[in-house]
């Protein structure tokens, strides 16, 4: 098993720059805090055998008084890119809804919410794209996050970047619930 703790310890934590924000609960019956992705979860489309890129079931409570929308992203910050991988990206889930099924991140949206949007993944497509690090490159952290927000909606173009997505949180962000999940290829 891959020590979740050492990893973070090398550094490149997403939320180290940003406002505090109160904590809260995520959880799911398809990924475990800590352990490895199921092989459903690794990516097919990105040539790892058997993955099938099928997004994980997530249900959260405990969000902080005020949250009037979600938003919930899956970010590899271990991806030899200098800027990490955004895996999935997901927007605009109103305040009553509280999970999402797993698979809800096909490429056509039609598992989300009424109102949601995807963005792009840094594969190019949208939805969510599984886990696929370099063969023998070692462990990655895969840090699944709810974002408890205090907008109905994040006004951003649908074809806006990561960043952008993120860049438009900040500030509006009441709480975050984090699940940090690991993915590695040998060689």
């Amino acid at each position: 098993m891959v020590d979740i703790n050492e990893l973070a310890r090398i550094g490149n934590d997403p939320f180290a720059r940003l406002d505090e924000a109160a904590e809260f609960t995520v959880t799911s019956n398809t990924v475990t805090q800590g352990q490895e992705w199921p092989t459903a979860q690794y990516s097919g489309a990105m040539g790892v055998p058997n993955g099938q890129d099928i997004s994980p079931y997530l249900a959260w409570s405990g969000a902080p008084e005020g949250t009037k929308s979600y938003a919930v992203t899956v970010f590899d910050p271990d991806a030899p890119t200098g800027s990490g991988f955004w895996h999935w990206s997901v927007g605009n889930i109103p305040a009553d809804v509280t999970e999402l099924a797993e698979n809800a991140g096909t490429a056509d949206g039609s598992g989300l919410p009424e109102g949601a949007f995807q963005l792009k993944h840094d594969g190019g497509g949208r939805g969510f794209i599984g886990a696929a690090p370099p063969a023998g490159h070692g462990a990655h952290r895969y840090i699944i996050t709810v974002h408890a927000l205090s907008v109905e909606k994040l006004d951003i173009p649908e074809d806006a970047s990561n960043a952008f997505f993120g860049f438009n949180r900040f500030g509006n962000t009441l709480g975050r619930a984090t699940m940090t999940v690991y993915g590695i290829v040998e060689e």
